[in-house]
């Protein structure tokens, strides 16, 4: 009988061996060498092809890029780069929960028994996530909304609400790779990578917003409090030790659309939303591609909650 195809359920050997040499390696040590290799100042003659290259290579869309090439100094400059001003939208309903990136939509479904599906047959905990046991009990029976950044993607990551942060958190943890192989393959990947988190409380309740770092570079900086990283603007993946947990009083004021956070280079952010407040919309479906901006839940029509 010969063996099973692979599947997206079950990675290539090749990938099986590569995530098991990846676990053996020192992630967080190559990640900051990637990274001091990704600020290496880009000849400005140069900047043009290197990126252009970069970006068909992935499939970037640069169009949408706010500068001249030859304005980025270096790669990572250029993978945190912008977007032109009004090329996304938001959505008129001022309650609706936007999409905070660019991305692909990976699992969506309801928190229950403190737990959100990663990918079939794999469950995380929604503590272990947030680093916090009673934080987490206030998203029981919400909803979880996973998003994937390729390399081809914007990488900066915006509020789906707008409302106040009273508190974020770095969690610390491993940097394997969050692409599809690597989700479908290791258990509870997102709750065991690093990752840098915020709560916004707005109207409908408290939302979480978690950035899931991941191999290569793995910085990730926050535009909501830019002095938390100290003389450097990324919090994650650093030798030397910042404050784990921020908390804001008065809290931080932050609009729908604001900047919160910005990958160097990719990785995943998981929304948690709050129970009994919102329902998703038709472009929140596993595998679908969504811009910044787009609707991915809104509150329940009258007569929804009665009908749960």
């Amino acid at each position: 009988m010969s063996p099973p195809a692979d599947t997206p359920d079950r990675p290539s050997p090749g990938w099986r061996a590569t995530l098991a040499l990846l676990k053996r390696l020192p992630q967080a040590g190559l990640s900051r060498s990637l990274g001091r290799f990704a600020d290496t100042p880009v000849p400005r003659a140069w900047r043009p092809t290197v990126y252009g290259t970069f970006a068909r290579a992935v499939g970037a869309d640069l169009s949408e890029v706010e500068k001249p090439l030859g304005d980025y100094p270096s790669v990572n400059a250029f993978f945190v780069r912008r977007l032109k001003p009004g090329l996304r939208s938001w959505p008129a309903d001022p309650n609706a929960i936007a999409s905070p990136v660019d991305g692909i939509v990976g699992t969506v479904g309801e928190i229950t028994g403190g737990t959100a599906v990663q990918a079939k047959g794999h469950h995380y905990r929604i503590a272990e996530l947030l680093g916090d046991q009673l934080d987490a009990g206030a998203f029981e029976g919400g909803r979880f909304v996973t998003l994937y950044l390729s390399p081809r993607h914007y990488h900066r990551v915006h509020a789906p609400v707008g409302g106040t942060i009273p508190l974020a958190r770095h969690v610390p943890g491993g940097l394997l790779p969050v692409n599809a192989p690597s989700v479908s393959h290791v258990p509870r990947l997102f709750a065991t990578n690093e990752r840098v988190l915020c709560m916004i409380d707005a109207p409908l309740g408290r939302v979480a917003v978690v950035a899931v770092g991941a191999y290569n570079v793995a910085r990730i900086s926050t535009a909501f409090d830019p002095l938390w990283g100290g003389d450097r603007p990324w919090v994650s993946n650093r030798r030397e030790p910042l404050p784990r947990e921020r908390r804001y009083d008065p809290p931080i004021r932050v609009e729908r659309g604001g900047e919160l956070m910005a990958f160097h280079l990719g990785s995943t952010v998981v929304m948690l939303l709050p129970p009994g407040a919102t329902e998703a919309t038709p472009a929140c479906l596993p595998g679908r591609e969504v811009r910044l901006g787009e609707a991915l839940a809104r509150p329940p029509r009258p007569g929804d909650l009665s009908a749960r």
